[in-house]
């Protein structure tokens, strides 16, 4: 009987492939089900033969170790060189937008909450 080996929902291309690259590069037996139309099935890579299960599931854990370290590192580095800017030098540099946004959301906020204010009045 086929066992869920890794879930597809929520999960890049990019990662998506190199998971079926390695499985490939392994020669598991493997076979993907997809969301569907709607998106509403379960997106998953599933293996076909459940006694490889621990043995492949290691596999795809350390791959997903070092996907981890290497997309860090790539963010750590567009960091130091200035391609990613935190919040809240974003924030300094565009200090009405953020107002505007605070009193947008504070409106809608205050929308939603009055009926239940105003109701015992």
């Amino acid at each position: 009987m086929a066992k869920l080996l890794f879930r597809l929902n929520g999960v890049s291309e990019e990662e998506a492939d190199q998971i079926r690259e390695l499985l490939e590069q392994h020669d598991v037996d493997f076979y993907e089900t997809h969301a569907g139309r709607w998106g509403i099935s379960l997106a998953a890579i599933w293996l076909r033969n459940n006694e490889e299960f621990d043995e492949v599931r290691k596999l795809i854990l350390e791959s997903q170790q070092q996907r981890q370290i290497t997309l860090r590192a790539e963010f750590e580095e567009k960091l130091r060189n200035g391609d990613i800017q935190p919040w809240p030098q974003r924030l300094l540099q565009r200090p009405t937008d953020f107002i505007a946004v605070a009193l947008g959301i504070g409106f809608i906020i205050a929308l939603m909450l009055w009926p239940f204010l105003t109701m015992f009045e």
